[in-house]
């Protein structure tokens, strides 16, 4: 297990780098329990992996979904190497050591085990682990358009770091590119061009007192709003002709993304009929609905029940979880390692938590499959 996780932190499975050599390394892993595996390909780096345990199938399957992408090392200096795994006092230091190899190279682990241990099952083992999570699900969405959606499942069990937290809900996520338009000109005569920037710092000051309409939620709170990039100007001799920023939006169950992209464009046309110059518009970069599986429901109760906790919680990030509720099962978050590491430089996990995350899954399995 342990090497396990060492090889696919070492994989390297950033956006530069794609995640093929990590799906091939997770193959390789499986194939030595004799555990059927499909690696799916694109633009030569990009990469999801897919392996089923058949059974008897007198039950639904029990499906874990991976994620194999992980955010670079970024610019802070690292004590130890990001792609260099290095296990020292109890913990294996490396990017994606915590999100999520770790929970990885765990369910992997409990699915060898539970093969090897010759169990009859009767569900079948469906692991995924698939490329873009990070960035724009892109490999989420595949499994699921290649998925057969008559299949019977009993449940998703995404292993991402919760700290062992049973999660069964978080917010969604609408990330916006706002730009706005203007007139170049040069700098020494700015009153022949139209300053982008200054148009959107009209913007900005209208998002300053923009509140999403929605209700807060019994589990979520409220809808959240953060303008987090802005990029304006290419020279300081030149008016700015154009002005980008971007805008991080957790969103709620009830909530329709479109009434607020409907909104923003009111408020811009608002501010055209003030000002004729002013001109911007509004885009989608990214969109993932927000999850909320029933914590009174079946699968949850006997979830719980399998790994010894009573209650579920709900977060505020997001994960690829609601592509797969789209199979219409029930999807609940749960791993190993610390959620306070991810993305942060010396990212570690603890080596005993990898290990419990195993038992926690094979006990999963076998609630579940036996």
């Amino acid at each position: 297990m342990k090497e396990l996780l060492k090889q696919l932190i070492n994989a390297q499975s950033t956006p530069e780098k794609g995640e093929l050599s990590s799906a091939e390394v997770l193959s390789d892993e499986f194939r030595k329990s004799g555990i059927d595996c499909r690696i799916e390909t694109w633009d030569q780096t990009r990469a999801n992996i897919t392996a089923q345990v058949n059974s008897v199938g007198s039950k639904g399957s029990l499906l874990f979904a991976c994620h194999l992408d992980v955010v670079g090392p970024g610019e802070a200096k690292w004590e130890r190497p990001a792609f260099e795994a290095i296990e020292s006092g109890g913990k294996i230091y490396g990017r994606g050591s915590v999100d999520m190899k770790g929970g990885t190279a765990a369910a992997a682990t409990a699915i060898r085990q539970v093969v090897d241990s010759g169990t009859k099952l009767h569900g079948d083992i469906i692991f995924t682990a698939v490329a873009g999570e990070e960035t724009d699900s892109c490999g989420a969405k595949r499994f699921i358009n290649d998925h057969d959606r008559r299949a019977d499942f009993v449940g998703v069990v995404i292993p991402e770091p919760t700290d062992f937290l049973v999660i069964t809900a978080h917010r969604g996520m609408l990330w916006l590119n706002i730009t706005t338009k203007g007139k170049a000109a040069h700098g020494s005569t700015p009153q022949l061009g139209v300053n982008a920037i200054n148009s959107m710092r009209l913007v900005l000051d209208e998002l300053d007192n923009y509140e999403i309409p929605a209700e807060p939620h019994k589990l979520l709170g409220k809808c959240s709003m953060s303008v987090n990039t802005i990029a304006g100007g290419k020279t300081l001799n030149v008016v700015p002709d154009k002005c980008n920023i971007g805008v991080d939006i957790r969103t709620l169950p009830e909530q329709n993304d479109q009434d607020i992209i409907s909104d923003l464009e009111t408020i811009f046309n608002r501010l055209k009929s003030g000002n004729p110059q002013f001109e911007a518009e509004v885009g989608v970069v990214r969109q993932v609905r927000p999850l909320e599986t029933d914590c009174g429901c079946d699968f949850v109760k006997n979830f719980c029940s399998a790994v010894g906790i009573n209650e579920t919680v709900a977060v505020g990030f997001t994960t690829d979880g609601p592509y797969f509720a789209s199979l219409d099962a029930p999807v609940v978050i749960f791993g190993p390692g610390k959620p306070q590491l991810c993305h942060k430089p010396d990212e570690y996990i603890e080596i005993t938590d990898i290990e419990k995350a195993v038992e926690h899954y094979k006990n999963i399995i076998l609630k579940f499959l036996t």
